[in-house]
């Protein structure tokens, strides 16, 4: 513990499950794609890149379900375009294995690395007979 941090200062168990389930609700606004509420508590401070427990981002989750205006939204807020989840795999990457044009063009336009994460953007759409 640091100096700044006390055993009375954790959570009690009533406030872990609150906070349990209210990251779970964000999680599913991105797999959603309800960009207004998301981006509203990214603003009152919800971490941009708070993950799953699969290392997923709400980025990550968003660009997966084909959702590019949470994904323009969250990394204007400073979400990163290019974290990797537990698999290594990239937003971008997921993005073109499920053929989410808007999604990859948005990524694209916002600097995510078609080399990053494995297997990478560039070799997915090959795998796939798609181009980024």
């Amino acid at each position: 513990m640091d100096e700044q941090t006390s055993p009375s200062d954790a959570p009690t168990p009533d406030r872990l499950d609150e906070l349990t389930g209210l990251a779970h609700q964000l999680l599913d606004l991105a797999r959603l794609g309800h960009a207004e509420r998301l981006l509203a508590y990214v603003d009152a401070g919800v971490p941009v890149d708070l993950t799953d427990a699969q290392g997923n981002t709400l980025l990550m989750l968003a660009a997966y379900h084909g959702h590019a205006a949470v994904v323009r939204g969250l990394a204007e807020r400073g979400a990163d375009v290019d974290a990797l989840n537990d698999r290594g795999q990239s937003p971008l990457a997921g993005a073109v294995f499920k053929d989410e044009q808007a999604v990859v063009e948005a990524l694209v336009d916002l600097g995510a690395d078609p080399d990053a994460g494995a297997p990478t953007a560039r070799e997915t759409a090959q795998m796939f007979g798609r181009t980024l």
